[in-house]
């Protein structure tokens, strides 16, 4: 069998979407030495195909990072075929808090040189001296004690929509970004206790780690993130202390966990928190739009992209010799509801006679 997908984005969405099964979303990760990744990267995807699984899946020497769909009806199979590896011996398995079977259409295993793109030099510290694991319940009594510093370790894009209630949610739009700036924003309080918390888990492992090189001296991490946090709060009956959406990586973008809604449309300030890309293919950023924007831009983040996705061929290719490389670069994002005030906004404005 092929070890890699060849079948056009269009027909497997399609496809997705005649599934006559259900299917659940999960993710897991772990750091565990892989002598061969390569290899391991082959036999697993063998073994997810057969069962029909989809995801995307990472494969490093350090580990795996994985967020998949599996058919209900495979589940017990799937869960059952992970003993046979070392490297999956009690792994914890966090499943979807939304979901509507519907987060990948195409399973992806790629071999990466770090299960985090962090930009760090690992031999600079000890990546091993994480901090101290919290369950969700721990975790939630300290957030309520409002005694501590919460810490947001994801990017701005995803704490914008939903975060703990009181955290620090730094403007960064890399990982590595929000190192540097959390430890220079903290940098007098290395003897306070910090909270860190992320989606699954996996970044909180790294920036612990990081944080206790740079001399922080009390830090906490929330095992399984925000993903494990939400169901045990659900199931405990508790009042979340995580207020609105939590990002998540596959095509669902977000799984609600309050119910709230905590950001706004980037071109017209309404509340709203559904992300999406915009529909120009020339550009691709990722924005909040709500859905009277996206009839009236057609998808698109800007009056100027929704009249180059309308463009012919030819003007296309013309824009792609004088184009601003400002597009299709997530750096933009924080930067895009200031952007859409300036331009858009006054655009549409414009366009109703304002």
């Amino acid at each position: 069998m092929p070890l890699y997908n060849s079948i056009d984005r269009k027909v497997l969405k399609e496809n997705l979407m005649a599934e006559p099964f259900v299917r659940k979303t999960i993710s897991f990760y772990r750091y565990f030495i892989l002598d061969t990744p390569q290899e391991f990267r082959d036999q697993i995807y063998r073994e997810w195909a057969e069962l029909n699984c989809f995801g995307r899946i990472y494969i490093a020497r350090e580990g795996i990072n994985a967020q998949m769909s599996v058919p209900e009806e495979n589940l017990e199979h799937f869960l059952l075929s992970l003993k046979n590896h070392p490297i999956f011996e009690k792994i914890p398995i966090k499943y979807a808090i939304e979901d509507n079977g519907k987060s990948f259409y195409k399973l992806s295993v790629k071999v990466k040189d770090k299960l985090v793109a962090d930009g760090l030099n690992d031999d600079a510290f000890d990546v091993t001296n994480v901090g101290r694991h919290l369950d969700a319940l721990e975790f939630h009594e300290l957030v309520e004690s409002g005694e501590h510093i919460v810490v947001d370790v994801r990017n701005h894009y995803e704490s914008e929509i939903g975060h703990f209630k009181g955290a620090l949610c730094p403007e960064a739009d890399t990982f590595r970004e929000e190192l540097v700036v959390i430890t220079d924003l903290l940098k007098e309080k290395k003897e306070a206790k910090l909270l860190l918390y992320c989606t699954g888990g996996i970044r909180c492992e790294k920036a612990s780690a990081y944080l206790k090189h740079h001399g922080f001296k009390d830090v906490n991490q929330l095992h399984g993130g925000i993903i494990e946090y939400a169901g045990k709060i659900k199931q405990l009956e508790l009042k979340s202390n995580f207020i609105g959406k939590n990002f998540v990586f596959d095509e669902r973008m977000g799984e609600r966990v309050d119910g709230r809604v905590i950001s706004h449309c980037h071109q017209c300030g309404k509340s709203c928190d559904d992300h999406l890309n915009c529909a120009n293919d020339l550009c691709h950023l990722l924005f909040i739009q709500c859905g009277e924007c996206a009839e009236k831009f057609e998808h698109c983040c800007s009056v100027e992209c929704r009249d180059l996705k309308n463009s012919s061929e030819e003007e296309k290719q013309r824009f792609r010799h004088t184009m601003v490389p400002k597009f299709g670069n997530r750096s933009v994002y924080r930067k895009s509801f200031r952007l859409a005030k300036n331009t858009t906004f006054a655009d549409s404005n414009s366009e109703s006679g304002q």
